[in-house]
């Protein structure tokens, strides 16, 4: 829940400098794109806790609060920038999930196997 004492955009500015941490971990991965469950759940956090601030009242006209207005123009560009990473941590994800089929597979054979040389025996 955001903080009373805080202006929205000292909320949406704190929002913004932990986005910015979580995208910048899962793209600054030595090799590739690696975003863990932590990092997901994390932007899945600051992006309903965004949301439910920005919600809570009308935003006044843009113009109207210089920090506000460049505090949602920051928080577009990340939303914009999660937007973007969203197909390649799909595709780690489902390459990741075909790995541990695979895993899976062998693991079952390797019992099967372990089975039907006891029963020979």
């Amino acid at each position: 829940m955001p903080s009373p004492t805080l202006s929205r955009s000292q909320q949406l500015h704190e929002t913004n400098q932990r986005m910015r941490f979580w995208l910048d971990s899962i793209s600054q991965q030595a090799d590739s794109l690696v975003a863990t469950p932590e990092h997901m759940a994390a932007l899945l956090s600051e992006l309903l806790r965004a949301g439910a601030g920005l919600r809570a009242e009308a935003l006044p006209a843009k113009g109207s609060d210089p920090d506000l207005d460049a505090a949602l123009d920051e928080y577009r560009r990340h939303v914009e920038r999660l937007r973007d990473l969203l197909p390649s941590i799909q595709r780690q994800l489902l390459a990741e999930r075909a790995r541990l089929e695979a895993q899976r597979t062998r693991v079952r054979t390797a019992a099967d196997w372990a089975r039907a040389s006891r029963q020979t025996l």
